[in-house]
């Protein structure tokens, strides 16, 4: 239990339905699909639209999802809603038109947005209510507008230059970056979820609102066309999910070409490794730092759309291959340079949004929409109001490089939503948002809760870091101690820019019958139940 004369927040507890967003209005737009008899799939999409509102450098229609179902009393289900590259878009085709190297801003990193194909077919299969109805909070709040709460406005502050230079005015006051308290409104983005809404994702990926997306990205040099749009929906897929045994629970996530596969293997290299007593101890910040920098090796090696590429899942989580790796790793010190592989060469972390919904059924729903950095590509599609994305700036250029752009393929991709499960039954949805951070968070957290028993509002909260470029990035709240302790085993220790990601969960407590959850004050967000 934690000091109730320190600051902090305590888990949310209830019995009937829990939600948890990275902004209070989501929060309590899922509860009130709860209460109007939907389940925890309706909740989560109605959540998510919403968010693209009121968060949106974060998230929106012009992004990608993934998302973990477990309905209750059947086998949890997987979704890929990630977009893939235009049918004329390969290294080569980029390199005659000049391009040597991938600019966050352009035209060339906006992959197809498959978020809103994923929510229809989503409902389709899994919903009890359809999107003309889960819509309508979004569309409120875009054309009445919302209030810019605190962390939107930091975020908002820091993609100003960017708006500025693509062109985004309308995201902009006077030129500048709104603040904590002003109203803004997006009636443009009102009108199209309103006609989603009465036609649905067809709407978005055929017709005019295609035609001008196209149009705006080809304007900027873009490859795209009109067919690479209208294809995207039947490129959604159903995916089988990938899993592991770690303390006596399933942990589920998504396979390639999402990162899931990195939790996986971050679990099974630390559960060789004792736990120790205090849980800021340096010892266990080095091993979890050394971890997490063999395995973000991997990722940027191998980690591709499986379609086009192949993935030796098999081995990255076999015994052998953990084991091996996790006898690289000195307590003494930290590794002057990786085996072949090398430090991540892709671009920072930054912007999406998670959200963690049980209902009273005992349905979980595990859901992440993304529009990748801060504001995206910062490419906005008049008069619709569409932000669009850049999750392709994760391609590579490389030639021969399992990730390297290429027609109708999907790049590596950050998101990553999680689900823990025990005996067949749902126990935990959650995730931990912030590009890069996401698969070493989830581990983070997940050790925090099941390893050194915290409380699921305490393992949210636990001060964090990250291996990134050959630093350790380190929270403010990490001790000085630690910080000396982690510089003397040789970590190049550095602060990092913004806090590290953000996250939801909610445990289900079935002999209780009680609901637990908690949400990430790096957010402006809550957990709320009923």
């Amino acid at each position: 239990m934690r000091d109730f004369q320190l600051a902090g927040r305590s888990p949310v507890y209830a019995t009937n339905g829990m939600a948890a967003t990275s902004m209070p209005a989501a929060t309590l737009t899922a509860i009130d699909v709860l209460r109007a008899g939907g389940n925890a799939l309706d909740a989560a999409v109605a959540a998510v639209a919403l968010l693209g509102v009121i968060e949106p450098q974060s998230t929106g229609l012009g992004g990608d999802c993934f998302c973990l179902y477990k309905p209750a009393g059947q086998p949890v289900v997987a979704i890929n809603g990630s977009g893939r590259g235009p049918a004329a878009a390969s290294a080569e085709a980029l390199a005659r038109l000049g391009v040597a190297a991938l600019d966050a801003e352009s035209a060339h990193c906006v992959t197809m947005p498959g978020a809103l194909a994923a929510w229809e077919m989503l409902l389709t299969h899994h919903g009890r209510k359809g999107l003309d109805e889960l819509l309508q909070p979004a569309i409120r709040a875009a054309e009445d507008g919302f209030v810019v709460a605190p962390r939107v406005a930091f975020d908002w502050a820091e993609a100003a230059p960017k708006l500025r230079r693509t062109g985004a005015a309308s995201f902009l006051r006077g030129g500048v970056a709104l603040q904590p308290g002003d109203v803004f409104r997006q009636p443009a983005l009102a009108q199209t979820f309103r006609r989603v809404a009465r036609e649905g994702a067809k709407a978005f990926y055929e017709g005019e609102i295609a035609a001008r997306i196209v149009a705006t990205l080809r304007a900027r040099g873009g490859l795209h066309s009109e067919e690479d749009f209208a294809a995207m929906p039947a490129a959604v897929d159903f995916v089988a999910p990938i899993t592991r045994r770690w303390q006596g629970y399933d942990v589920w996530e998504c396979p390639p070409n999402g990162s899931g596969l990195l939790v996986l293997m971050l679990l099974g290299i630390l559960e060789g490794m004792p736990v120790l007593d205090d849980p800021l101890s340096p010892l266990r910040l080095h091993r979890h730092a050394e971890a997490g920098r063999l395995v973000y090796r991997d990722r940027d090696a191998l980690l591709c759309d499986p379609s086009q590429n192949f993935m030796p899942m098999d081995r990255l989580l076999s015994e052998p291959y953990l084991a091996a790796m996790r006898g690289l790793i000195r307590d003494g010190s930290a590794m002057t340079a990786l085996p072949p592989g090398g430090e991540s060469l892709l671009p920072a972390h930054k912007d999406t949004v998670y959200v963690s919904v049980v209902d009273r059924d005992g349905n979980a729903c595990s859901f992440i929409n993304s529009i990748f950095q801060n504001f995206g590509s910062g490419i906005l599609v008049e008069p619709d109001g569409i932000m669009l994305h850049n999750r392709g700036f994760s391609f590579s250029l490389q030639p021969g490089h399992p990730n390297v752009i290429a027609p109708n393929k999907r790049p590596m991709h950050t998101i990553i939503p999680g689900m823990l499960t025990r005996d067949g039954e749902a126990v935990m949805p959650f995730g931990v948002m912030g590009g890069h951070y996401q698969p070493f968070g989830q581990s983070w957290f997940l050790s925090n809760l099941l390893e050194y028993g915290m409380d699921i509002q305490e393992a949210l909260d636990c001060p964090r870091f990250l291996p990134r470029l050959g630093k350790l990035q380190v929270e403010h709240g990490v001790p000085d101690a630690t910080r000396r302790a982690l510089a003397a085993l040789g970590h190049q220790l550095a602060e990092p820019d913004e806090p590290l990601g953000g996250g939801q969960a909610i445990w289900i407590d079935r002999a209780r019958g009680i609901l637990i959850g908690g949400s990430d004050p790096r957010k402006d967000g809550c957990a709320l139940g009923y």
